[in-house]
């Protein structure tokens, strides 16, 4: 046992855990000094805490009960600002453009750490936080609560290599307002609500009539601009007529318009960095590379600087499952889109990134590595697929339900799930549940309803399968955190971010 391991054990020791002490795992990683103060994570059963002793000023900081010269401290929010103040690697940064960045949307709090084991080592950057308002509506969670398990995750790894907390898809001014106030570090601006979808079916009579409305000085800034010319991108061109432009002005203005308001109000005003993306990929059709680059270019025009953005690419990136589409077209595509990117200086993000293994070595090509590439759904999914290895009953359980709640799902999320081909439980064993999650059909139907299945309510009221999700998994966490390094491992090496 190395020196820092003895020490953290004596702590926990110092503490006097239960004479059982297979039932108390202590996190040697997490072991950390702050003048005479030492701490150290434990967990005992299934409830985690810090144990702290030697006094000083984190001792007396620290909110728990003493008990024999340490004081056991819980993994509140208030301890969590204590460990932010003393311990600087617990605090979510903004990494800027020149790096890639991975955004692990971490929906039960859990997994963190094993996202952390994953990382560790390769040339990229970490987004531990990372959730959308529907997100947390479906999970039941908060904000404070996503910011505080990514960052109790680092104290615990012991990981100093810089984490990033974005405020994901994000539409409402109280809630950038919300996200930035709590220390998130990234902010994902969507602009679905300001993109016009109806413009592209559109004849040219109504294109030209709707148009005709649009203000003369803006047409008139937009023609000087665009009209009948063409843009080099490091070797790819792009040009605009006069058709595509009149389209172009009447999707996107309102939603540059809405960019510039949010940069201006908080991005420039927030007294540090932060990393600003914009999300235009929320729409009815792909985005054209000359619809990115009239975006991008009012934007830098406009000293507006970003970190990002997501254009909609060609194909379906649907949730869980890999990319379904034309190879050879997403890579016409992709390059043109980088290139915007890289012309401009900012990054390509790839939204919907889970499980698209059939796209990643293309993302790693033509972006050169510098990328933001956005996971969560596969997270809950190798929790469940945990589950489904170590409490068969529950997974059989669970999985019923969602087949019973399915239609419910689709109001949150669109997927080409057919159910019919998905095997019926009562013909596959305990040992080959965790088969189901390596079959597409399967896997939607637990990816999308996992607030349905969070939230489910038994006859009195409590919860239905929470409590026992959450204890299974985190008895079994070296399970779980290995599911993630496999799994997620395999996305970062395709990317080209091996260790």
């Amino acid at each position: 046992m190395s020196g820092i391991a003895a020490i953290a054990r004596q702590l926990a020791a110092e503490a006097k855990a239960p004479a059982d002490s297979a039932a108390v795992k202590v996190y040697e990683a997490s072991y950390s000094e702050h003048g005479p103060t030492r701490v150290v994570m434990v967990r005992d059963g299934i409830d985690k805490k810090l144990l702290a002793a030697g006094g000083g000023e984190l001792y007396e900081a620290l909110q728990g009960e003493e008990q024999d010269g340490v004081k056991r401290a819980p993994l509140s929010h208030e301890n969590r600002l204590v460990l932010n103040r003393y311990f600087d690697y617990t605090v979510p940064k903004a990494f800027g453009k020149q790096v890639a960045t991975f955004g692990l949307g971490d929906r039960l709090g859990l997994a963190s750490p094993g996202h952390i084991q994953t990382i560790r080592g390769r040339d990229v950057k970490p987004i531990l936080a990372q959730q959308s308002i529907r997100e947390l509506a479906l999970t039941g969670r908060n904000y404070r609560e996503v910011i505080d398990a990514a960052c109790y995750a680092a104290f615990q790894e012991g990981y100093k290599d810089g984490f990033g907390a974005d405020g994901d898809h994000l539409k409402v001014e109280d809630d950038i307002r919300m996200s930035l106030e709590l220390g998130f570090t990234m902010l994902t601006l969507d602009c679905s609500e300001y993109i016009d979808n109806d413009i592209e079916g559109l004849d040219e009579a109504a294109l030209r009539a709707k148009y005709a409305e649009v203000p003369a000085d803006k047409r008139s800034h937009y023609e000087a601009t665009y009209l009948n010319r063409s843009f080099e991108v490091g070797s790819e061109q792009v040009a605009f007529d006069e058709l595509s432009l009149m389209k172009n002005v009447l999707t996107y203005d309102p939603a540059i318009g809405y960019m510039l308001h949010i940069y201006d109000t908080f991005i420039k005003t927030a007294g540090r960095e932060i990393d600003f993306e914009i999300s235009i990929d929320e729409t009815m059709t792909p985005t054209a590379p000359e619809s990115h680059y009239l975006v991008a270019k009012e934007l830098y025009d406009r000293k507006l600087d970003i970190f990002s953005m997501a254009p909609r690419f060609c194909g379906e990136f649907q949730k869980g499952i890999d990319y379904i589409g034309d190879l050879a077209q997403f890579e016409r595509e992709l390059k043109v889109h980088a290139a915007i990117a890289d012309h401009f200086g900012y990054k390509l993000s790839i939204h919907s990134g889970s499980d698209k293994f059939s796209v990643f070595e293309l993302v790693g090509k033509y972006t050169g590595g510098r990328f933001h590439v956005k996971t969560a759904g596969t997270n809950w999914l190798e929790a469940v697929r945990t589950v489904a290895k170590v409490n068969p009953d529950l997974y059989r359980r669970m999985h019923q339900y969602a087949l019973d709640h399915f239609e419910e799902a689709l109001a949150y999320y669109h997927v080409t799930t057919d159910l019919s081909k998905i095997k019926p439980l009562a013909d596959v064993s305990d040992a080959e549940l965790p088969n189901y999650m390596n079959e597409d059909n399967a896997r939607q139907l637990i990816h999308i309803t996992y607030g349905i299945l969070l939230q489910a309510k038994n006859e009195q009221g409590g919860p239905l399968f929470r409590d026992e999700f959450y204890r299974t998994l985190i008895e079994q966490e070296a399970q779980y955190d290995s599911s993630l390094a496999a799994h997620i491992g395999r996305h970062l090496d395709l990317l080209g971010k091996r260790k």
